[in-house]
């Protein structure tokens, strides 16, 4: 695998002094960065036998989409509160300063299912968590956990300890 980084682009001092924003977008402007990130998150599910990828707004829809089409699999949309319009469950979840609610479809899963989550960017772990519960409220099971990036210094990792989780590219520590 090519060494990602070279397609994002880190911005000092955004949203906020001290902080390092890497910016996705340059390698999603990068038909070969693009490619080359779908094709490392196939390659990491060649063993993994699973029925749905759950992709979380808005960037896991990015990276879930492609990787669905192209095993054949269905992708499941976890949405802000409110985004979905039939029946749903929801979960709420800690941020850094307060709280959101995430919901996935009632019948996006099955009892037994097997599900894949995808997101571009795991921090504190928070939203990933949220897709895990959402998951399991509906009998399913989450084997493994993609991320394009890992925010290492900030733990997120450590709040999803037993899930089987992989990340493409790491700041940090």
């Amino acid at each position: 695998m090519t060494d990602l980084k070279k397609y994002i682009t880190d911005i000092p001092d955004f949203p906020k002094e001290g902080i390092i924003f890497h910016d996705i977008t340059t390698l999603l402007q990068s038909g070969e960065g693009f490619r080359e990130t779908v094709d490392e998150l196939i390659k990491r599910l060649e063993n993994v036998e699973f029925d749905a990828i759950i992709g979380l707004e808005s960037r896991g829809f990015i990276f879930g989409a492609p990787v669905a089409y192209a095993l054949g699999k269905s992708l499941v949309p976890v949405r802000k509160k409110g985004k979905l319009p039939r029946k749903t469950v929801s979960v709420e979840y800690l941020l850094e300063y307060g709280t959101a609610e995430a919901e996935m479809h009632a019948d996006a899963l099955k009892k037994g299912d097997r599900a894949v989550i995808i997101d571009d960017l795991i921090a504190t772990g928070g939203t990933l968590e949220a897709a895990v519960k959402l998951t399991e409220q509906l009998g399913a099971s989450v084997v493994k956990i993609l991320c394009v990036a890992e925010l290492e210094e900030l733990g997120g990792r450590e709040r999803l300890g037993g899930y089987d989780m992989e990340s493409l590219i790491f700041y940090g520590k």
